[in-house]
């Protein structure tokens, strides 16, 4: 019997296999990154947001979880507008800590 759904494959992320290198470059470059709280201020104030999928709030998490390739698609729909700098409630430079990013993951640190 077909009811219109089906079970969705698990989403869990084991933490002990996480490799956490490329979190802990940025957090070098940008201490900045350990104060982000993942409110979603930013990501509710995107410009590009709607229409990429850009939201820092996911780009740090995803790097937190050792997801680097998504994070790393997230960053291109970024038009560094600096709205998310202007809202952000821990005054994290945002627009710097997505160059600095950027830079990484062009320097291939990984």
């Amino acid at each position: 019997m077909d009811f219109g759904f089906s079970i969705s494959p698990s989403s869990t992320i084991n933490l002990d296999k996480v490799d956490f290198t490329l979190y802990d470059r940025l957090c070098e470059i940008e201490p900045d990154a350990k104060k982000c709280m993942a409110c979603g201020s930013c990501s509710a104030t995107c410009t590009a947001g709607p229409w990429t999928g850009m939201s820092v709030r996911k780009v740090i998490l995803g790097i937190q979880r050792g997801k680097e390739s998504e994070a790393e698609k997230m960053l291109k729909g970024c038009m560094l507008c600096g709205k998310c700098t202007m809202v952000c409630p821990r005054g994290i430079n945002t627009r710097h800590l997505i160059l600095s990013l950027c830079r990484i993951y062009g320097e291939g640190e990984r």
